[in-house]
């Protein structure tokens, strides 16, 4: 595993999860720990009281459909999340994720993983570990240049640190 390993627990959820089900409209624009302990309600009404930093979001297709608002992949990462696997995702998500600086990752393995499992990934090599299984699956490896823009916080923070 690379130095930008990533390890937590798996919260699935299906295909079509879209920004409202992500960022609910009625919390936009309150301070950021209201929309953040909101994140994903829509979803699962109980993931705020579940989530812990380093969990994994693990989902089917065509994640992050809807608004292009920049709320929903900064909620999710702002719960704790360190990064999200998904089948596919809508263009918008996943360009916000990574000007966020969250990790987002393609898969075809997500059918194979459960809610809870642990998993173990390296989102430069493209390695997905699940602890709990034994199994090791692919990804999508984000490259060197999009992993240094993560690692610096987001778009802002890399631009600013360049100078």
């Amino acid at each position: 595993m690379s130095e930008f390993a990533i390890h937590g627990h798996v919260h699935k959820f299906g295909d079509n999860i879209n920004t409202d089900l992500i960022s609910p409209a009625y919390y936009i624009g309150k301070a950021d720990e209201i929309m953040i302990a909101h994140a994903m309600e829509g979803a699962d009404l109980e993931f705020s009281k579940k989530v812990k930093p380093g969990d994994i979001i693990v989902a089917g297709h065509n994640f992050g459909p809807g608004s292009s608002r920049e709320t929903a992949p900064f909620v999710i990462k702002g719960s704790g999340i360190s990064c999200v696997i998904a089948e596919s995702y809508a263009r918008i998500f996943y360009r916000n994720a990574i000007n966020i600086g969250l990790p987002i990752l393609i898969s075809d393995c997500v059918s194979e993983i459960r809610d809870g499992d642990e998993l173990q990934v390296d989102p430069l090599a493209g390695i997905v570990v699940n602890v709990t299984t034994g199994k090791e699956y692919s990804c999508s490896p984000l490259p060197n240049n999009i992993m240094e823009l993560v690692k610096d916080g987001g778009l802002i923070p890399h631009l600013l640190k360049q100078g």
